[in-house]
């Protein structure tokens, strides 16, 4: 009769230090997301700046000027939920300059093109970074241990924004 309550209690104990250990890399999961969000919506601030400072800083017409000084300040004052179509705005203005500029028909200082291109290729990282951190928490929430147990607690689950998949 001790045996199987010592089993009883050993079972108890596994099964309580297997669901704190899912719990905790859930946990980190989730910390994952926030700190990968973080660091692309920084970077993402970094380029409307870049935006900015090319707009006023080159001789492009005023109508290309004025679309692009706006979704730049639209990108960095928007609320997320509105923030989605003003990132798309400013991707697709970006693009068309760098586009013009390589073509010759827009003269925009080199530095700034570089650094343009260097910082759209880290928001690409950024994003992929992003955005296999948000499906490694889905998929872990996904599965019968996590849903049973409600182990995610009250924590919200992972969004992927419509900006993410801009061809940059």
């Amino acid at each position: 009769m001790s045996n199987s309550i010592l089993l009883a209690i050993l079972v108890i104990l596994l099964l309580a230090w297997y669901l704190s250990f899912s719990a905790t890399r859930l946990d980190r999961c989730h910390h994952r997301v926030e700190t990968s969000w973080e660091h692309l919506d920084a970077l993402l601030q970094r380029r409307a700046a870049l935006a900015l400072e090319i707009a006023r800083n080159s001789d492009i017409d005023p109508a290309t000027e004025m679309i692009l000084t706006s979704s730049a300040y639209l990108s960095r004052e928007a609320n997320i939920g509105d923030r989605e179509d003003a990132e798309t705005s400013l991707s697709e203005s970006l693009k068309f300059l760098r586009e013009s500029a390589r073509n010759g028909e827009l003269t925009i200082a080199v530095n700034l093109i570089d650094e343009l291109t260097a910082l759209t290729d880290k928001i690409r990282t950024a994003i992929a970074i992003h955005l296999e951190a948000i499906i490694s928490v889905r998929n872990l929430r996904d599965k019968l241990v996590f849903r049973f147990f409600h182990l995610a607690g009250r924590a919200k689950w992972p969004e992927k924004y419509h900006f993410e998949e801009d061809e940059l």
